[in-house]
């Protein structure tokens, strides 16, 4: 045993891995910097549970209510070893201490901002910068489901959105859901796209900078949507990404046929982009990190190495590791710990 002081917490967690990846094909026990692993049946890791834990609070650029006199106040509760500004009023590290778990850290800081337009995340200090980043685009990167304004055009907007709803809160199967709502679209012009493009679609206020700053940063970046390539192409290069992937409208002289190509890029399809791309990359799940708001984008938030549930349906936010529901898409960058030099940096 040789080192003094109280025995370290131990706990089981069972975790998804990427196959490809070699290091993690657990054969037997070992121990590795303090964290012991067991292999059993499937894959068990067993991890110290003293490891350090940074309490990141983030907000809007747009409503940076986070003061220099809250944040003192914080840190005191949570007898934080350092207080470090990512940016100011809006982004802001609290280390604490190998002792202090993730739970009481959230139960600590809890009625100081539970009335305030405050994002929490908790995790693992080291780390933190990812080198692969997917994003769902639909109500994620853009602030619209395309189908829905699609819809619009022809004036079924709000019965599509009904069956938009239900997909993204997973109340009905993805795959069925959008080929009843492209039937709808059937002799539907294909240049309204550019329409609503123009129109109706808005980038998402922070999605330029988190894109530019990770990019400057070496990480690799891909839009995997649910939605249409037809505007993932577009918001794709508008944003900033490496590539895109999505589902493919289907056209005939100029009109959608009501149908999409086939296999639709779903739930598992973004799961398996994720581990592809990973792959591709030579890159562990760990390196990794996803962002999505709907059902569909589940597998991909809980495999990744962060998961963030953006402005998230409640049963996304309820299983994800990492919720923003106040802070925009600079809150990708937040939770990576990088900083307001670091933005500004990549945006010069």
């Amino acid at each position: 045993m040789g080192r003094g002081g109280p025995p370290r917490r131990l706990e089981k967690r069972n975790i998804s891995v990427n196959p490809h990846d070699k290091e993690c094909r657990i054969r037997d026990i070992g121990c590795l910097h303090g964290i012991i692993f067991v292999y059993a049946k499937g894959i068990n890791l067993w991890m110290d549970t003293n490891m350090s834990l940074t309490l990141t609070l983030i907000c809007s650029l747009d409503n940076p209510v986070l003061t220099q006199e809250l944040c003192v106040s914080v840190g005191n509760d949570l007898s934080a070893t350092s207080i470090d500004w990512l940016y100011p009023n809006t982004a802001c590290d609290f280390q604490l201490t190998s002792t202090m778990e993730k739970s009481e850290a959230i139960e600590i800081i809890g009625e100081k901002i539970t009335q305030l337009p405050i994002d929490c995340v908790v995790q693992p200090t080291e780390k933190r910068r990812k080198k692969l980043f997917l994003a769902d685009m639909d109500s994620t990167i853009i602030g619209q489901e395309c189908i829905d304004e699609l819809a619009a055009e022809i004036g079924i907007k709000e019965d599509v959105a009904k069956i938009t709803e239900a997909a993204m809160n997973g109340e009905i199967e993805f795959e069925d859901a959008l080929k009843n709502r492209v039937a709808l679209l059937a002799e539907l012009e294909e240049s309204v796209v550019s329409k609503v493009l123009e129109n109706r679609i808005t980038v998402n206020k922070g999605a330029k900078e988190a894109l530019a700053t990770m990019r400057k940063n070496q990480t690799h970046t891909a839009l995997v949507s649910g939605g249409f390539t037809v505007f993932a192409s577009e918001i794709a290069k508008q944003v900033g990404f490496h590539e895109f992937h999505a589902n493919v409208l289907l056209a005939d002289s100029g009109k959608f046929t009501g149908k999409v190509a086939e296999p639709i890029l779903g739930q598992q399809a973004k799961l398996d982009q994720l581990n592809r791309l990973a792959t591709k990359q030579k890159l562990r799940l760990n390196e990794t990190i996803a962002i999505g708001d709907g059902a569909n984008d589940l597998p991909m938030l809980l495999n990744a190495g962060v998961g963030i549930a953006y402005h998230a349906k409640p049963t996304v936010a309820a299983q994800a590791g990492v919720v923003i529901r106040h802070g925009d898409l600079s809150s990708i960058l937040f939770v990576q710990g990088y900083t307001k030099a670091d933005i500004d940096l990549a945006m010069a």
